[in-house]
């Protein structure tokens, strides 16, 4: 098993070579270099993060052409996308849905954090931009101490999407490993922050908008 730490390779978006590496531990990340992280993010770079399932492009909420990028870089449309949201814990996911029912938020509170993706009616606080078609949003608050402590140094969610590819295709190894995924990425990419290897499931999703309906079943596993 791979140590638990964390790898930065910081990029240009014109060359392919990683122009510094810096590493954080899961259980204590540097607060300093995860300033750094969330600055650029503040600042509309894209970068690629662990999660508790599979890497994930992410980007600050606040900056559209910073989602358009992520849309080219999966292949879709911006207006196909399905984007699910990432925050630090469910009091901030709550901000950016509609009131949910006590056995929703019951479910909730017992999954987070956790290999989730709940699909919630969006409140006004989501841009539209990212609300699927239907005004819903997937939210996430992953078991991972890397996303959550770039969360709360943001302040504000993120929005991302896996690294996995549309309709599968590729050797999992190219969306799991993130020397792989940095060669690929790396350049067209502000950052990969290497949390090891992924596993190759995607999280669970539920579909919360009408009652509680498992759409996919992943890494996650719930009664409901």
């Amino acid at each position: 098993m791979r140590p638990l730490h964390f790898f930065v390779y910081f990029c240009t978006p014109i060359t392919t070579e990683a122009t510094m590496l810096i590493r954080l531990y899961n259980d204590n990340p540097n607060v300093r270099e995860v300033r750094r992280v969330a600055d650029a993010l503040r600042d509309g770079e894209v970068i690629i993060l662990p999660t508790d399932t599979l890497y994930t492009f992410a980007c600050s909420m606040q900056h559209k052409h910073a989602v358009g990028q992520i849309a080219q870089l999966k292949g879709f449309k911006v207006k196909q996308a399905r984007y699910s949201m990432l925050c630090s814990s469910l009091s901030m996911a709550s901000e950016y849905v509609r009131a949910m029912d006590r056995d929703v938020f019951a479910l909730l509170k017992r999954c987070l954090p956790g290999p989730f993706t709940f699909i919630m009616e969006a409140s006004g606080a989501v841009p539209r931009n990212y609300q699927n078609s239907n005004k819903t949003i997937g939210i996430r608050v992953p078991d991972s101490g890397i996303v959550r402590a770039v969360v709360e140094e943001l302040g504000s969610p993120l929005i991302g999407t896996s690294v996995r590819p549309l309709g599968g295709g590729d050797e999992p190894e190219y969306y799991t490993d993130p020397e792989l995924i940095h060669d690929s990425f790396g350049h067209r990419v502000w950052a990969v922050v290497d949390g090891g290897l992924a596993e190759p499931e995607p999280s669970t999703v539920i579909d919360c908008t009408d009652g509680m309906e498992l759409v996919r079943q992943g890494k996650g596993h719930a009664d409901i």
